[in-house]
């Protein structure tokens, strides 16, 4: 009995601690979790830079395999990851952060695949994606995020998928051409032309086809293509310096000569000429010395062959003739020219600047040719003389044939002159003619004016003065044609109204006479007639006369 309370009771005591250790897990997993995850778990990707994964469990990788096929497989992982955050389990995974392959400028990157399958030709060429080796196409300067190494780097780390090697971009500078050679590839149809046929392009040899001034990252990769730099500039060569140019005369006199020639590469047969005439110990860092195999091999040969088969067909003083040494320099640039192009030189100028005959025949030969010189020259003084006489008595003709058309000019200055005065003076009385002529006609048509206004002014009067005659004979008529009658009436018509009152001397004056008839005379009474207080005149007494007029 007391066991089984004892029992119960532990039992009871159990039940809190395992609450108490339940939630302490829980706990410390709520706190530690999260720790464990961001503390170990995540990790951050910085830029330019990536991450290259490990896995650390899974499937075994092939034996002949470098990189893990995928995730399900441990080993190193062909994918990267970027700049950024990004979650990995470290039980599972293990992850190096490394830069991203940067290519400076000037630069290019060939890469080295170090997996995948090998070629299928038993090359070290990747021609496919899936093969192992050296990839045709080269990495311009820039960033790359792939997992590489650099090959001065190979002891940094171990878990890399290619290795990178740097190398200059191809460039031409002016003045050269780029020969480019395929190193790699098929095998032509015809192996033994100096260079490719059209129909062989992309093959392993020879390009025909030269680069230009420029730059070229396609063909920088030293595994694919070779690039030779020929120098197409102007090259001289002096013949006194870099060569021996002698040869027996017609005669047996040795003969010797200085000159110049200017050659050059020519541009289209850049490649030809590089592989008939390079040597190998003239490649060096990429810039061929072809130059001087072209001076050994083809300029200097052709030139002794032309002087030693030409001179020996001249004696010795022929040479120091001008007409024989001046043929010869034609015939040497003539024929060095056709024989160079073609073997792909052009020369630019052949010059022969001096002859030197034996001088065992130089002395007489020059003697007699001052001498010849001399006669041609004394010759050539007497034409100049003569020339010279010709040519004063042609000044003397000029001055004469001058003064001839100056004084010719002057008459005709001088007959224009006179001409030109008799137009003017004709123009200046034919302008008087006219305006005369113009006045006379103005004056004729005032006349005729006034002829005509004064003629229109005597009708105008005439007419008045019938309408002044008619009226007055109507006038008159109205009086029985009585002149007088009509006379008097318009008399007193007209003094009428200008008159209010009149005096006059007597009661008979004749002008009372005038008024009398036509207004009776009023007579006053006897008794209202005042006496005179004056002394009686002699003559009648004066008599007022009042008429009634209009004012």
């Amino acid at each position: 009995m007391s066991r089984r309370i004892m029992s119960d009771d532990s039992s009871d005591r159990a039940i809190p601690i395992l609450f108490f250790v339940g939630g302490a897990l829980v706990l410390l997993a709520m706190i530690g979790g999260p720790i464990f995850y961001y503390g170990f778990c995540v990790f951050d990707v910085p830029q330019y830079s990536i991450a290259v994964l490990t896995h650390k469990t899974g499937k075994d990788i092939p034996n002949d395999a470098e990189l893990a096929p995928d995730e399900t497989y441990k080993g190193l992982q062909a994918q990267v990851l970027g700049a950024g955050r990004h979650f990995r389990n470290p039980w599972n995974w293990d992850w190096q952060i490394v830069p991203q392959i940067e290519i400076p400028q000037g630069k290019v990157g060939v890469r080295i695949r170090q997996y995948g399958d090998d070629p299928v030709d038993g090359g070290v060429v990747a021609w496919r994606s899936n093969e192992k080796g050296i990839v045709p196409e080269v990495l311009q300067p820039g960033l790359y995020p792939i997992n590489a190494v650099f090959a001065d780097q190979l002891n940094s780390r171990d878990n890399y998928a290619e290795v990178i090697e740097l190398h200059d971009q191809v460039s031409v500078p002016g003045g050269y051409r780029g020969v480019v050679t395929n190193l790699t590839g098929e095998m032509p149809d015809d192996p033994n032309t100096l260079v490719l046929l059209p129909a062989d392009k992309g093959k392993r040899g020879v390009e025909p086809s030269t680069l230009d001034t420029g730059t070229y990252p396609q063909y920088s990769n030293p595994y694919i293509n070779r690039v030779d730099l020929v120098d197409c500039r102007s090259q001289r060569l002096n013949l006194s310096e870099d060569g021996d140019m002698g040869f027996p005369s017609k005669d047996g006199f040795w003969v010797t000569l200085d000159g110049i020639i200017e050659f050059r590469v020519m541009p289209e047969k850049a490649a030809e000429v590089y592989v008939i005439y390079n040597e190998l110990e003239n490649d060096g860092q990429g810039i061929t010395k072809i130059d001087e195999e072209v001076i050994k091999k083809v300029v200097l040969p052709n030139a002794r062959s032309f002087c030693r088969l030409r001179g020996s067909d001249h004696s010795g003083r022929e040479f120091i003739s001008g007409d024989t040494r001046t043929q010869f320099q034609e015939d040497f640039q003539r024929e060095i020219e056709t024989n160079c192009e073609s073997q792909g030189i052009e020369i630019v100028q052949a010059l022969i600047t001096k002859i030197n005959p034996p001088q065992q025949i130089a002395s007489p030969v020059r003697d007699r040719q001052i001498a010849v010189e001399e006669s041609k020259q004394f010759g050539k003084q007497l034409i100049q003389q003569e020339s010279e006489k010709q040519l004063a008595i042609e000044g003397e003709m000029n001055l004469r044939l001058q003064a001839l058309v100056a004084a010719q000019q002057e008459v005709v200055k001088m007959t224009t002159e006179a001409k030109q005065a008799q137009e003017i003076a004709l123009i200046e009385a034919s302008k008087r003619l006219k305006v005369a002529e113009l006045e006379l006609q103005a004056a004729a048509d005032q006349a005729a004016a006034t002829l005509a206004r004064g003629t229109a002014e005597a009708k105008v009067i005439e007419f008045q003065n019938e309408a002044e005659a008619a009226g007055w004979r109507k006038a008159v008529a109205a009086f029985s044609n009585d002149g007088d009658e009509y006379a008097r009436w318009s008399l007193l018509k007209k003094l009428a109204p200008a008159y209010r009152s009149m005096m006059v001397n007597t009661s008979d004056s004749p002008i009372m006479d005038i008024f009398r008839q036509y207004e009776p005379t009023v007579a006053r009474p006897a008794s209202a007639a005042a006496p005179s207080p004056v002394a009686p005149s002699t003559g009648p007494a004066p008599v007022t006369v009042e008429t009634a007029t209009e004012n």
